[in-house]
């Protein structure tokens, strides 16, 4: 059985969460209280938090970290404006975390989905697709198993690299989504 730990218990933790449990891992939560003191037991961990947060989770966790399957699902946009994202042009969120935990494989996953079409498993009449982007084909193939078995498709998205490019649809549908050009529950959809 694949165990995960995800950091976090809000609507993209519990949405990631409800996906994975759906398809048979073992799920583990470890609250914005516990973070530093709880120990990690899932050989993939998700980290289901603000991108401000994951400075304290690499202090905190980084030897925990090394060796494990990372995946960062941040957009690491500016939430006073909504107009920028704050990593360096060029760059992304999961390249910056890659370059502070060298031992672990960082993917760039769910930052392209709302919770509620997770949960839902759908995108108005599509299904949802989480889009997966790493170095390490065979930690990519193991998140894609994992949330293919819990009923959402998955999709290599190519190398780390790539997430840089995901950080910005992310950005572009939070920014539609804030101003109500979209809901909530919509978003993109790959149509394969």
């Amino acid at each position: 059985m694949t165990s995960i730990s995800i950091f976090g218990n809000g609507n993209m933790a519990t949405a990631i969460g409800g996906v994975l449990s759906a398809g048979g891992a073992d799920v583990q939560y470890i609250t914005h209280e516990e973070s530093g003191s709880a120990a990690i037991s899932g050989e993939t961990v998700v980290l289901a938090v603000p991108y401000p947060a994951l400075d304290s989770i690499v202090v905190d966790y980084a030897s925990q970290l090394a060796g494990k399957t990372v995946v960062d699902i941040t957009n690491p946009l500016d939430f006073q404006t909504f107009d920028s994202l704050v990593v360096p042009a060029g760059s992304s969120a999961a390249a910056e975390l890659q370059a502070k935990l060298p031992s672990a494989n960082v993917l760039k996953a769910f930052n392209t989905t709302f919770a509620g079409t997770l949960a839902a498993k759908t995108v108005g009449e599509n299904a949802t697709t989480v889009l997966v982007a790493g170095d390490s084909t065979s930690a990519k193939d193991a998140l894609i198993a994992a949330v293919t078995a819990g009923g959402v498709q998955a999709l290599d998205a190519g190398s780390l690299k790539r997430a840089h490019e995901l950080e910005a649809v992310g950005f572009l549908q939070l920014t539609l989504a804030a101003t109500e050009k979209i809901s909530w529950t919509g978003g993109f959809a790959v149509v394969k």
